[in-house]
């Protein structure tokens, strides 16, 4: 009995209209994933006629459908799951030796890694269904976060923007970011109950996810100087003492399994070629897809995901959220824009997931108009971004 209600606290009946948000928010993202496939497939298909053209035997079903999901990032992460970190990171490192392995952060490939010992069918088929999992769990605690920031038809609306969003396509990726958000999620619903000791935790555990997971620790520093300054709560400094712990861990581990000082730096400098350009390579992008449309992919998404950020900062505007939340935001945001080489992509803006909230709300009411339209921008953006990724057109 007692199992029977906490489930029932979960996932309320139908006739319930939090259970019936919570089950349109599940069909969404079974949908969402199954698009997800539908990219996947179609990035298959063009590769197997590439193949032939060049008289090459194609790879196709469900091993083609594997490679694209554990490509890019993915490849990297399951080197890690595989060999660990490297002892010792050569000169000049590139992008082309496995030594530029220690630029990933180590908590979703070590989970990776351990429940593989577990969980039979390899480190690939396990990756891949922990972030099934974990991206079911982002879905649902979206859903509770919109509700209680607004009401229960927002979270509706915020469950499935958030599955079809086209940067979903990491939840279907052997990438780390749906673990992330996940604790991302944790560490917001803990900070809003005042349970410090469980944010802090939540979020060192989600600063060794990403290197944009350190975004938690300005939401912690937020949320305790409020506490502070309205009811003199000086134990909510747990919050942000804990929260770089997974960072400056992840920093210290390789300082002492490398013997180098700084080494996840410089394999970014030098592996990916990765410097500063405050902004300036997402706005030169964007001219270019004004300027010249079809010119290049690259451009197509920096533009979208440029005019995507600024349409749900206006919503934000208009429907303001906890500061804790725009900290958050604001940090993953200027981590995105900073870049020189990979600026502004949809997988980066979907980290910056509160933004979904305002934008969900600025729906709400008015889904006879505009929603049936953004849901479907939103899936045909999915497909695109999945197949464009699938066939090398542009860096995720």
């Amino acid at each position: 009995m007692e199992q029977s209600s906490r489930l029932s606290t979960l996932v309320p009946p139908a006739s319930d209209p939090w259970g019936r948000a919570i089950r349109r928010g599940a069909v969404a993202y079974v949908l969402s994933r199954l698009f997800a496939i539908m990219g996947a497939a179609i990035a298959v298909a063009a590769q197997a006629v590439w193949a032939r053209l060049n008289e090459e035997e194609p790879v196709g079903g469900l091993t083609g459908l594997v490679q694209v999901f554990d490509s890019w990032d993915g490849h990297w992460y399951l080197d890690v799951v595989r060999e660990g970190y490297p002892h010792h990171i050569m000169p000049n490192v590139t992008y082309f030796v496995s030594d530029a392995r220690a630029a990933f952060f180590p908590l979703y490939p070590r989970l990776v890694h351990y429940l593989d010992n577990i969980i039979p069918g390899g480190p690939v088929t396990v990756a891949l269904l922990v972030n099934l999992v974990f991206g079911a769990a982002f879905i649902y605690l979206v859903g509770v976060i919109a509700k209680n920031l607004f009401d229960v038809k927002t979270s509706e609306k915020a469950m499935m923007i958030a599955a079809f969003f086209p940067g979903s396509f990491v939840l279907s990726w052997a990438y780390s970011e749906a673990l992330l958000l996940t604790l991302a999620c944790l560490c917001f619903i803990a900070l809003s109950k005042k349970m410090w000791w469980w944010a802090g935790i939540f979020a060192a555990l989600g600063t060794a996810c990403r290197p944009n997971g350190i975004a938690l620790v300005a939401a912690c520093a937020v949320a305790s100087l409020i506490a502070i300054k309205q009811d003199r709560e000086w134990k909510s400094l747990i919050a942000p003492i804990l929260s770089p712990i997974g960072f400056v861990g992840f920093m210290a581990f390789l300082m002492h399994h490398t013997d180098e000082n700084f080494a996840w730096f410089r394999v970014q400098s030098q592996a990916w070629k990765e410097g500063t350009s405050f902004g300036a390579t997402a706005v030169s992008r964007t001219f270019d897809f004004i300027l010249n449309p079809t010119g290049s992919p690259t451009s197509v998404l920096t533009a979208a995901s440029m005019f995507a950020m600024v349409l749900a900062l206006i919503a934000l505007w208009k429907f303001r959220l906890p500061a804790m939340y725009t900290a958050y935001t604001a940090v993953v945001l200027v981590l995105m824009l900073l870049p020189a080489t990979v600026t502004a992509r949809p997988r980066f803006l979907f980290t910056a997931f509160p933004l979904i909230f305002p934008v969900a709300r600025a729906l709400r009411d008015d889904e006879d108009k505009w929603w049936p339209i953004v849901l479907l921008i939103f899936a045909t953006g999915l497909v695109t971004v999945t197949g464009m990724y699938g066939v090398r057109a542009a860096i995720p």
